[in-house]
């Protein structure tokens, strides 16, 4: 009686691995057994201590590519006693399906023996002999086999080809440099064969690099991990993870022996020994020469595996596995992925998972009601999520606190970089490298917007709170922090455990920014001896700082970093070029009282002084000295990036009052008051509840007064292309958009007419309407603005669309009185508040061509801030920008400033009548300074 069975892998040209066709029961593997084919022999397959023999490969390929993943029948014809504690071996007689319909099924070991690929086993004798051993039927398939033999022998199949096979290497160990062996064969799509299932993720690969090299990998699919599954034919499945015999079995089926496609990413380096680590490890006998600080010299050797990607011809194994939900996402392999189009697909293939509740997910909801029901807490997991933000401060040399952008509380989120180990310990050299580190952080982040990538979430631990773990990028170069960070010697790479797949989403490119500093000693890798600076404490007391006000007063202003923010006018700064720390207190203001312990209580609005203050933390600032304090506080002004001065804008945001006698004596005190002034009127914080008589009696009319507001639907029709910059705009009112429409159209029939064309010798004259063709496209509306009868050509200013063009009196004829009514629908505009770089300058080309991109083919509203005869001034907004919803101030005038395009114009006498308006293109102006925008690129160029 014959079985079924699935052929799950080829041993040789003449031996199977078979399963059962039903799917093995829930946490349990497949039953297999080994099957010979027999009668026949096939050349052996080599292994690590023996070579292939000749013809191996070739015979089991064709073998594999018969029976792999198809259903046989077999019949065991007799089973030999095995020398070791397996199974016996089992010897079958073979059947695969049909060639066709109607055919009965072929045989294996025919089918073997038809394309030479292996011969006869000896032994059984012939005639009388081999019927007393086998029987008569068996007996009489031999003697059919033989005769396919010798057919195939005198064809020259296979084995018994004329032509000797030329000899193939193959290494069955890791590559000896697996980093150079990725290298080589980077961004190319090896063939390969899966010769093992290790896990669902885990593979033992055969990569066919050509006809005569072959190397065997250990290949752990990219993005995607399976649970451990049990190894080898006898695996103990109590050592299996749930769901780990299932993700085994799911690769098996589609992937074990068949042909795939393999693309190499990154071999993992093995990282070595902290810096930080005290006392030698037990394996410190046996390690390579290390450096100073104890860490191994870089090393590309000991990768027991390659990291890549797997294409079966459906696509993706990684996939498939987590849309199955017998994978989880590694997110830290997305730094490896992004060339290939990122974790996305896997992320969402997981999600589908997750949804369905499939595999290692059936258990999602269950947990996640039982934690809401109070049983377990539950982290807002945020895993994954990207955001952009501002760096508001610089805690160490490996965390940092942001301000998500769009969000309206302003709350702070300290942040972890992920996978890195910044200077730690009491001694002067970690002391004095966290301090270098904390300051390469300050300079490059302060102030800055970044992209932030939550790689994990790392949970609560004793003391220590829950912490995101992140990846950091900044600047138009997309930098890491992080790997700029390890590579200068500032910090590094922590040491993960093996199953521990929260990691960097770039680990690769720190481990190695991590060999380059200790390759190059640089930092904490270093050997020379470094000794912590004396700073000294000027503000110990009065007598110490009245010691070093009168030189440095009489020396202006200093270079200062705000170290710590105390009160909205009082602050801890450090004096880089002095070596000295004090404490700076701003002349002429007085800012509301915060508490200092939890027995004091806050004066109103000190706080809110506090936090607008906070935002000059670590700043780079300049200083001025004007007098000290009993307390040994100096007393002076203080300046941010951009000439900004700090007191008066905390007096003008209403967080501080005029201390008017000190203000007095101040070279800015009207400033102050101005600002004082403005926060009153506005009835800004302190000033909530003010109230003062009515001045509106001594107020007299300014034509400098801001308008009311008046916003228009207008298109830009026409640019000018000279200095000094302007445009035009047709202001697009429901009657005055059909007039025109309709004139035009009919303007457009009229010229079809013979009776439309120019009278001979027509000369147009100057200020006269005419119809014109334009040189691009059709005729239209234009005033003569010129005319030259020598030249026969003249200057036109087309009415309804606000451009100029010299066209010959060949094009011009004169314009019927009833095309004259309508008033031209161009309005000659500039933009209110500020003005573009000239366009004779370097930045000016681009700050014309991008004004084109935001206006071009765009209905915009503008609001009228101001009319200079026939020019409108306007503030030109895009209703399509997101912006404009949630800021009232949005605005392309400010968009172009801010990308260092435009320059807040000083001229306009109007300016001052519009304070937000002109604090909102003072932001966008500072903003372009921090960023290096535009005119801004190498500095600042303001003073010029």
């Amino acid at each position: 009686m014959s079985t079924r069975a699935i052929v799950k892998y080829v041993l040789s040209g003449d031996t199977v691995v078979v399963r059962p066709k039903e799917v093995p029961a829930k946490g349990t593997a497949a039953k297999e057994r080994v099957l010979h084919i027999a009668g026949i022999s096939a050349p052996r397959l080599g292994s690590s201590t023996r070579e292939d023999e000749p013809y191996s490969f070739s015979a089991r390929e064709y073998l594999r590519a018969l029976l792999v993943g198809k259903e046989v029948a077999f019949t065991v014809t007799h089973s030999l006693s095995s020398n070791g504690p397996g199974q016996d071996r089992e010897f079958v007689s073979l059947l695969i399906a049909p060639a066709g319909p109607g055919l009965p099924p072929q045989e294996v070991a025919a089918l073997v023996l038809a394309q030479g690929w292996a011969k006869m086993r000896d032994g059984v004798g012939e005639g009388d002999e081999a019927v007393r051993r086998l029987g008569a039927e068996e007996a009489k398939k031999r003697e059919s086999l033989r005769v396919i033999e010798q057919q195939a022998k005198a064809e020259g199949k296979g084995i018994w080809a004329e032509q000797p096979e030329s000899q193939r290497t193959v290494s069955f160990q890791m590559p000896a440099d697996p980093h150079t062996f990725v290298a080589e064969n980077k961004d190319r799509d090896i063939d390969a064969i899966v010769e093992q299932v290790r896990d669902g993720t885990q593979l033992r690969v055969r990569l066919l690099l050509d006809e005569e090299n072959h190397q065997f990998i250990n290949l752990a699919l990219a993005g995607a991990k399976s649970p451990r599954a049990s190894f080898g034919r006898d695996g103990d499945v109590s050592l299996s993870e749930p769901w780990g015999e299932e993700a085994k079995f799911f690769t098996e089926v589609r992937m074990l022996q068949r042909a795939i496609k393999v693309q190499l990413l990154s071999a993992p380096v093995t990282l070595g020994a902290s810096p930080f680590q005290t006392g030698p490890t037990p394996a410190a006998a046996n390690k390579p020469a290390a450096t100073a600080n104890g860490l191994p010299a870089p090393t590309v050797g000991g990768a027991s595996v390659i990291i890549g990607i797997a294409k079966h011809p459906n696509g993706n194994i990684a996939e498939f596995l987590c849309a199955a939900g017998l994978a989880k996402v590694i997110d830290w392999h997305a730094g490896l992925l992004a060339p290939h189009g990122g974790l996305d697909r896997i992320r969402a293939a997981e999600k589908v998972a997750k949804d369905k509740r499939l595999g290692l997910w059936e258990n999602l909801g269950a947990t996640k009601a039982s934690a809401s029901n109070g049983l377990a807490p539950v982290a807002q997991t945020t895993k994954g999520q990207q955001f952009d933000a501002t760096v508001v401060r610089v805690w160490g040399s490996d965390q940092i606190s942001v301000v998500a952008k769009g969000d309206e509380s302003g709350k702070e989120r300290r942040l972890q970089f992920a996978s890195v180990r910044g200077p730690r310990g009491t001694d002067a050299k970690q002391t004095y490298w966290a301090n270098e580190a904390k300051e390469f952080l300050r300079k490059r982040l302060i102030g800055k917007t970044v992209q932030v990538h939550i790689d994990y979430i790392k949970p609560r631990e004793g003391d220590y709170e829950e912490r995101e773990c992140v990846t950091i990028h900044y600047g138009n170069q997309n930098n890491n922090i992080a790997e700029q960070l390890i590579e200068k010697g500032l910090a590094t790479v922590l040491r993960h455990k093996r199953d521990d797949e929260d990691r960097s989403l770039e680990l690769d490119k720190l481990i190695i920014a991590e060999q380059t500093a200790v390759a190059e000693t640089r930092g904490l890798h270093s050997t020379k001896d470094v000794s912590l600076p004396r700073i000294v404490d000027a503000s110990e007391s009065g007598s110490r700082a009245s010691q070093y006000l009168p030189s440095w007063k009489r020396a202006g202003k200093h270079a200062a970093v705000v170290d710590f923010v105390s009160a909205g006018s009082r602050f801890k700064v450090f004096m880089p070029k002095e070596n000295t720390k004090i404490t700076f207190v701003l002349a002429g203001i007085r800012a509301p009282r915060t508490a200092r312990s939890a027995n004091e209580k806050s004066e109103p609005f000190g706080p809110e002084s506090l936090k607008f203050a906070s935002k000059y933390m670590q700043r780079d600032v300049e200083i001025a000295f004007d007098s000290t304090d009993k307390s040994g506080g100096f007393i002076g002004t203080m300046y941010a990036p951009g000439g900004v001065n700090v007191a008066v804008e905390l007096v003008r945001e209403g967080l501080a009052s005029v201390h008017s006698y000190s203000a007095e004596t101040l070279p800015f005190g009207r400033d102050l008051n101005a600002a004082e002034e403005e926060a009153k009127k506005a009835k800004k914080n302190i000033w909530s509840t003010y109230s003062e008589e009515d001045t509106t009696a001594t107020q007299t009319v300014d034509e400098s007064a801001a308008l009311a507001p008046d916003y228009l639907d207008v298109y830009v029709s026409s640019v000018k292309d000279s200095d000094p910059f302007g445009f035009s705009v047709q202001i697009l009112e429901k009657d005055s958009v059909a007039s025109l429409e309709k004139l035009m159209s009919n303007f457009s029939l009229h010229h079809r007419q013979a009776s439309s064309a120019a009278p001979a010798g027509f000369s147009p004259k100057t200020g006269e309407l005419v119809s014109a063709k334009f040189s691009e496209d059709n005729q239209y509306r234009a005033k003569v603005k010129r005319s030259s009868a020598i030249k026969k050509e003249a200057v036109l200013y087309f009415i309804d669309y606000g451009n100029e063009e010299t066209l010959p009196f060949s094009r011009i004829r004169p314009l019927d009185s009833k095309f004259k009514s309508l008033a031209g629908q161009a309005k000659e505009a500039r933009l209110s508040f500020v003005k573009l770089v000239p366009r004779s300058s370097e930045y000016g080309g681009e700050a014309f061509r991008r004004f084109n991109y935001l206006t071009e083919g765009r209905k915009l509203i503008a609001n009228v801030d101001q009319k200079e005869g026939n020019l409108l001034h306007l503030r030109l907004i895009d209703p399509a920008d997101p912006n404009a919803a949630d800021d009232p101030l949005a605005c392309l005038n400010a968009d172009l400033v801010r990308e260092g395009l435009a320059t807040i114009d000083k001229s306009c006498r109007y300016i001052n009548s519009y304070p937000q308006v002109l604090r909102k293109l003072q932001d966008a102006t500072e903003g372009a300074k921090r960023d290096r925008l535009g005119i801004f690129e190498f500095g600042d160029v303001s003073e010029d």
